[in-house]
C-alpha cells in the first residue's frame, strides 16, 4: 500500500466518523472519542417516591364503598349514614386495620355494617334493632 492509499484510507474514515458524529449530534445523541457507533444519551428521570410512600398514598386515597348488595339493604331498610358516620367509621377501619382484622362487624350508632376491611368494601348493612347473628367476621369495632 502506498503513502497516498493509506491518507486517503485515513480520510475516508474520518469523514464516515465525522458524518456519523454529525448525525448522532442532530439526533441528540453523544459519540464518544474513537468510537464510530452513535451512543444515545440516557435520560434522567426525576426521583421517584419510595415503594412506602407509594402504598401509604393508596391506602389513605381509597374510599369506603359500598357492595350491591349493601347498597340495597340500605335503601330498602331506609338506611342512612351521615358524613360523620361514615367518617367515624372509616375512622375505626383504619384501627381495625392496624389490628390485623380483614372482615368486621362495624356498629355506629343504630346501623350496623359488615367490612371487608382488605378491599374497603361495605359487605351487607342493617338496622340494629334487629336480632342477627353476624358469621364470617374476625373483629368488631364500635365507633
Amino acid at each position: 500500500m502506498t503513502h497516498n492509499n493509506i491518507i486517503a484510507n485515513a480520510s475516508a474514515v474520518a469523514a464516515v466518523n465525522r458524518q456519523t458524529t454529525d448525525a448522532s449530534q442532530a439526533a441528540g445523541r453523544t459519540a464518544l472519542p474513537g468510537v464510530s457507533a452513535p451512543v444515545q444519551a440516557q435520560p434522567s428521570f426525576p426521583a421517584s417516591p419510595s415503594f412506602n410512600e407509594v402504598l401509604s398514598r393508596q391506602i389513605n386515597n381509597r374510599q369506603l364503598q359500598f357492595s350491591k348488595h349493601a347498597a340495597e339493604r340500605l335503601s330498602e331498610r331506609q338506611i342512612e349514614l351521615t358524613r360523620d358516620q361514615m367518617n367515624r367509621v372509616e375512622d375505626g377501619l383504619t384501627r381495625a386495620r392496624g389490628k390485623g382484622i380483614n372482615d368486621s362487624l362495624v356498629l355506629v350508632d343504630d346501623v350496623a355494617l359488615v367490612v371487608n376491611i382488605r378491599n374497603n368494601i361495605v359487605v351487607t348493612a342493617m338496622s340494629r334493632q334487629v336480632e342477627n347473628i353476624f358469621t364470617n367476621i374476625d373483629g368488631a369495632v364500635v365507633v
